[in-house]
This record gives C-alpha cells, sequence and structure tokens, in this order.
C-alpha cells in the first residue's frame, strides 16, 4: 500500500512538474500563502536546514558539511534539521529530521538563519527571507548544458535558477563561470574551494581503501569497475519517471571481464525505472548503497558517460572510460558544453569498451586525467572546513 502511494505521489509531481498550467497554479498559490505566513514568523538564528538532492538522501556535501559541523564546538547551540522525502528511513546524531513538502518543513524553512544543500530548499518556490543565509555547494561541475542554457523544450517548468543563493562553492572558473550565468548568481558570490564531498577522494588512505574492499566483500585480485551513467530525462515511461536501459548485455561483460574485474552498477539519483540486474560475483547494483564516495573509493576504473562524476573522480587519479552510446541523440535534445569524447578513451557499443578495458595502457590513461584536472579541477581537497568558515561568517558565528 506505502509503494502506490508513494507511486501516485511521484506521479502527480512530475504532472505538476512538466505540465505548464498546473505548474503556474502550484508555483503562484504557494508562493503567495508561505509569503502570507512569513509575516508572522521571526527568524530563529540558532536554526540550520539541511538537505540533499531536495529531501531524497543523506549523503554528498551536505552530509560532509554536517558531519564536520558535529566535531566543531562552535555549532554545539545551533540546532540542526534535516528534510527528507521519507524521514522515517533516517536517524541522524544531533538532528532532528523531518519530512520536506509539509507544512512543517516550510515553516522551518521559514524560520531557520542557515540553509544548507546541493539542490534547492524551495521546492521550486521562492520564498527564502532577507535574514536566511543560504549555501548551496550543488552537486557536481557542469557537463550537461544546464538551468537557462537548456532550451526550454527540454527542461521543465520548474528549473527557475537558483537567484537567491547567497553563496555557491565552485572547484574551478570553467565551473563558476558556468553557474554564475545560469543560476543569476553575481560571480563574487562564489566560495573557489571544491566540493566538499570531494575531500574524502583526495585524503583516503591505503587503510581506508581496503576496509571498503573489505565490507563490500570485494576480491583482492580484482580490479573493480564502477559504471555510473547520468540520467536521459527525454526517455521516461508512462507515469513521467525517468528510465535507464543502456545497450549491454551483462553476461557478456561476465564472459569476458569475470577473471580479472568486478562490475559495480550506480545509476543517477533521478532514474526510477532501471535496467534488471541479478546480483552475483561479477556484478552488483548499488545504486541504493549510502555511500559513492565508498564506491569510487573501493574502485579502480571508471566508466560513465556524461555524468559529472567524472570530475569528481579525477581527484583521485584513476582511469576513466566512456560509453557514449548515444552520444548525438543526447548532445541534441540535452546539449553539453564541450565534447567529452575528446578528453578520455571511449567506445559507442558494448564490444569497444571490453576491448579497451582488456588493452588499456595504465600510464597512457593516467596522463589523460591529469590533463583533464588541470583545466576543470583548480580546488579541492579543503572544501568542508572553508564551507563551514563561511558559514559562520555569514550566520554570526564568528565575531
Amino acid at each position: 500500500m506505502k509503494d502506490k502511494v508513494k507511486k501516485v505521489k511521484q506521479l502527480l509531481v512530475n504532472i505538476v512538474k512538466y505540465f505548464k498550467f498546473l505548474h503556474k497554479i502550484y508555483y503562484y498559490s504557494a508562493n503567495f500563502f508561505l509569503k502570507a505566513i512569513k509575516l508572522f514568523i521571526k527568524t530563529d538564528d540558532k536554526l540550520i536546514l539541511i538537505n540533499s538532492f531536495g529531501g531524497k538522501k543523506y549523503d554528498d556535501s551536505p552530509k560532509a558539511i554536517y558531519e564536520e559541523m558535529k566535531k566543531d564546538k562552535r555549532f554545539n547551540d545551533y540546532k540542526i534539521v534535516w528534510a527528507f522525502h521519507n524521514p522515517e528511513n533516517y536517524i541522524i546524531n544531533g538532528a532532528e529530521v523531518i519530512k520536506t513538502d509539509t507544512l512543517k518543513y516550510f515553516i522551518t524553512a521559514l524560520k531557520a538563519r542557515c540553509w544548507i544543500t546541493n539542490s534547492a530548499i524551495e521546492r521550486g518556490l521562492r520564498f527564502k527571507g532577507k535574514n536566511t543565509f543560504y549555501f548551496n555547494t550543488w552537486h557536481g561541475t557542469p557537463l550537461k548544458k544546464m538551468g537557462t542554457d537548456i532550451s526550454s523544450q527540454n527542461k521543465s517548468f520548474g528549473v527557475k535558477g537558483n537567484s537567491l543563493v547567497d553563496i555557491m562553492t565552485a572547484q574551478s572558473d570553467f565551473e563558476a563561470d558556468i553557474f554564475s550565468r545560469v543560476f543569476r548568481i553575481p560571480r563574487e558570490n562564489f566560495l573557489m574551494c571544491g566540493l566538499p564531498r570531494n575531500d574524502n577522494l583526495k585524503n583516503y588512505t591505503s587503510s581506508e581503501r581496503e576496509e571498503i574492499r573489505e565490507r563490500l566483500n570485494i576480491p583482492k585480485d580484482k580490479k573493480v569497475i564502477l559504471y555510473a551513467p547520468t540520467f536521459r530525462e527525454f526517455e521516461r515511461d508512462s507515469k513521467l519517471n525517468c528510465t535507464l536501459i543502456p545497450p549491454m548485455d551483462i553476461n557478456l561483460w561476465e564472459t569476458q571481464l569475470k577473471e580479472d574485474f568486478c562490475l559495480l552498477f550506480r545509476a543517477h539519483y533521478e532514474v526510477s525505472n532501471l535496467m534488471e540486474i541479478e546480483d552475483n560475483e561479477f556484478v552488483r547494483n548499488m545504486t541504493s548503497y549510502p555511500s559513492l564516495d565508498e564506491l569510487m573509493i573501493a574502485s579502480d576504473i571508471l566508466i560513465t558517460d556524461y555524468s559529472s562524476i567524472m570530475f569528481d573522480w579525477c581527484v583521485m587519479d584513476k582511469p576513466v572510460f566512456l560509453f557514449c552510446y548515444d552520444y548525438e541523440q543526447y548532445e541534441a535534445k540535452r546539449g553539453m558544453y564541450f565534447d567529452i569524447r575528446e578528453s578520455f578513451s571511449n567506445g559507442t557499443n558494448e564490444n569497444e569498451i571490453i576491448n579497451i578495458l582488456k588493452n588499456y595502457i595504465l600510464g597512457e590513461e593516467l596522463n589523460k586525467v591529469n590533463l583533464f584536472k588541470n583545466k576543470y579541477l583548480n580546488y579541492y581537497g579543503n572544501a568542508t572546513k572553508s564551507s563551514l568558515e563561511c558559514i559562520l561568517k555569514n550566520i554570526g558565528g564568528i565575531k
């Protein structure tokens, strides 16, 4: 019964998000209501509201910031609230957990002195008060066109930009310049420090990597391939859910690669309808695994397509290969800022990718990673602490 209710709710959300008339009704009526009740709500200077991916997960940069907050005595007298779509699934030490899209959620957002997110707090609306400090890490370097750069027929009506963000983090000038334009955030409002979630990727130890691999039951003699494709918003089922069915025969991959490799499959968080994967000694579906960082640290090779995970991955100086089976279609429908195929070894079908995996020369691939990193990753390794100092400075925690 609960699953049916969740599916119906998601269908309604998708309908409101992608049908212009209904979205306008939601947008203007909800904004009017929230602005009215905001007149009667006073800002709580010691209240911080956090979410990750709009409330879908407890992970990414917001988690990294929160866990560092818990170690910092300067945050001892702050009340911290995490918001989730399904709060019953989370118990977070030191924080209250609430449900998104409820009256309590919106009242908490109106009261909070600080918002921290990697996506958005306002649920497609605009109600931030002047006393609220809005800190946004975003969740990846843009390869795919985004925000105002996406043609109108390829985006939902909910995309209105994050122009109310006070500070956004960035890990390169390339990234900050694009975010400034598409989200309409002044260029001087960027904290050039990198992504907090990537600090672990830069600073992990060999013993930490071994511990993760043991916990995941990964054989010591196998190289781990992490396959992490992005979503295709133009590929949806009858209920408007994103689907992902890449043209790959898992049995073929297993036959060709099982002696030397194992495969971890990780779908994008937007994907609701995924190809069927039966876990075995060679392949495992890790889409629901709570820590993408751990999967990246444990893995030896990344295969992706147009996902921003490739930028983060390069912090670790490990090979990247691209499975670009629909490049022309994707570029035409979504658009990209540059041709990623020029940066890494790539293939358009699974046989080409399998051949690359069996014959690549490590030194050549790492040279490609280094060139890419020098161009697109200028800041990384200390982003979490830099973020905390920025937050404290702006909410009055540093006198």
